[in-house]
């Protein structure tokens, strides 16, 4: 165990409401300011366990950077410095995605926010085919057995529109079984109120509305591995198509505001859970996809620390993680059929593609940009 920063704990905790407030371009770009500032700049974290927070991060569900900064403050403070941090680092962007939402439900139906929605919803596709490139290539990389969990996944959500969360499992179970071989060792182990609070599109919700809420974020935020963006095919199924809380192009909108907002990307549920059931909605969606990266972080960090070298559970989450990819290849063409519906959509689109892959145009400044040629071209 390393020795823990000197650090005034203010100072730490000011740093990371600071990157919630300003750090935009998603899980990498996060957890490379995290390195940079804390660990090259100010020596504030070492080496070793930055390193093993980024594991930790890597391996287990949560947002990565969330769970990364999460970690850290357990590195500086123990459980109170990881509740500290999580707080400062997601409140933020909470906030932001609040006061959208509530803009959202307000202004909604005017002219203006459907313009708006009209050309960020495309740039949100053309962003979501960067980053599952991004993801299959750095985990993937040349294994077929990977690729192949990925497909199967991916072609299944894009042709049923729903996600597969058994599928992805499997696909980590298969990789675990195919990569070790666990019966050659002769056993087989596994380490496994008042109205306004409650009010959202459809007007008041009741308080069990709330705790599904809760109940149903904090089941989905379990599969979440690396990227935020990896929530997006498994809410889509049951927000949308089963729920129905929301519409395919509400839905679209709130991964749009996640893009908008600095901080953690995840924070979308936070704009669904608001259009559900209004602020408590948001409060529960969020503290729902949080919780499990705070639990992980307190309770197995330390076990982490001890068995994350061993291959039987190194080859369980690289299935894991290639069928996570495969279902954010899959929600493209299930988003898509929503967002990319004539001729200047497909253009902002493919433009938006284009400008990620091709230039370091920061995300956010692309979504301002397609929600100024929404508002050009816009003519519902």
């Amino acid at each position: 165990m390393s020795e823990k920063p000197s650090v005034p704990m203010g100072t730490f905790l000011a740093y990371f409401l600071r990157l919630g407030t300003l750090g935009f371009g998603g899980p990498i770009a996060l957890a490379g300011a995290m390195h940079r500032d804390l660990v090259e700049t100010r020596g504030w974290i070492t080496e070793e366990d930055y390193q093993e927070g980024l594991t930790l991060a890597q391996v287990s569900p949560g947002p990565l950077a969330a769970q990364l900064a999460i970690y850290l403050g357990y590195v500086r403070a123990g459980i109170l410095g990881a509740n500290l941090v999580g707080l400062a680092f997601i409140l933020p962007s909470f906030l932001m995605v609040l006061g959208l939402a509530a803009l959202y439900l307000r202004f909604g139906g005017l002219h203006w926010m459907q313009a708006v929605f009209y050309g960020v919803g495309a740039a949100v596709i053309g962003l979501i085919i960067r980053s599952a490139f991004k993801l299959a290539k750095s985990t993937l990389k040349r294994d077929p057995l990977a690729w192949g969990i990925f497909a199967v996944v991916g072609l299944a959500t894009a042709i049923t529109g729903r996600e597969w969360v058994l599928l992805v499992i499997g696909g980590g179970l298969l990789f675990w079984i195919v990569k070790t071989r666990p019966w050659r060792n002769g056993t087989v182990t596994l380490s496994l109120t008042p109205t306004f609070w409650l009010t959202g599109l459809h007007g008041p919700a009741a308080l069990a509305t709330v705790g599904g809420i809760f109940l149903f974020f904090a089941k989905a935020g379990l599969f979440v591995f690396g990227s935020g963006l990896a929530i997006v095919p498994f809410l889509h199924g049951t927000v949308v198509s089963e729920f129905h809380w929301l519409t395919e192009q509400q839905f679209l909108d709130a991964v749009a505001v996640a893009m908008i907002t600095p901080g953690p990307v995840v924070i979308t549920v936070a704009f669904i859970g608001y259009l559900v059931a209004g602020p408590l909605g948001a409060g529960a969606a969020a503290l729902g996809v949080f919780l499990p990266v705070l639990v992980v972080v307190i309770i197995a960090a330390p076990l982490l620390r001890r068995y994350g070298q061993r291959p039987g559970l190194k080859a369980l989450v690289q299935g894991i993680t290639a069928g996570a990819a495969g279902a954010i290849a899959g929600s493209v063409v299930v988003l898509g059929r929503g967002a990319v519906r004539d001729l200047p959509t497909a253009i902002v689109a493919i433009s938006t593609l284009l400008l990620v892959w091709k230039t370091k145009v920061p995300e956010p400044v692309l979504v301002v940009m397609a929600a100024l040629a929404g508002g050009l071209l816009f003519h519902g």
